[in-house]
């Protein structure tokens, strides 16, 4: 996509790039911050779609890359970014498999996304796409 990116910027249009890895001359491009999760509500992974929708919101003279915009888009997730900090204990395959055995016990109906849920709150960890992995095999689900 990179490519693309770059011939984007070349025609002097009116772009902006939400996230991204690297600044592209010609494209206004705003990094990603996990911070504002909390304000915008869902996962890491679709940050960067609540952030585009974010910023059309402070459109106010409708223009996508205006210094106004920009500057309200950055006021507001200055005010509003908050970096989380998590002091969750890391937890063995065993005990992962052991605390979906229990919940699922005293839940049949519950998802795994819930368990994970409760698992975090509960001040541990596990990465999402492991704790997938053992639900799955703890459940007999390829």
């Amino acid at each position: 996509m990179r490519a693309e990116l770059r011939a984007l910027g070349a025609l002097a249009a009116e772009a902006l790039l939400i996230g991204g890895d690297e600044d592209i001359a010609g494209i206004q491009r705003v990094a990603s911050d996990a911070g504002l999760r909390g304000a915008l509500g869902g996962t890491l992974t679709s940050l960067n779609v609540r952030m585009a929708a974010s910023w059309l919101q402070h459109c106010e003279d409708r223009r996508l890359t205006s210094t106004a915009t920009s500057n309200s888009w950055h006021q507001w997730a200055a005010g509003a970014s908050n970096p989380e900090r998590h002091n969750r204990e890391p937890m063995s395959d065993e005990e992962v498999i052991a605390f979906i055995k229990r919940g699922v016990a005293s839940s049949p109906r519950t998802s795994r996304t819930r368990l994970l849920r409760d698992l975090r709150d509960s001040g541990r960890a596990c990465e999402q796409s492991r704790f997938a992995e053992l639900f799955n095999r703890t459940m007999g689900q390829k």
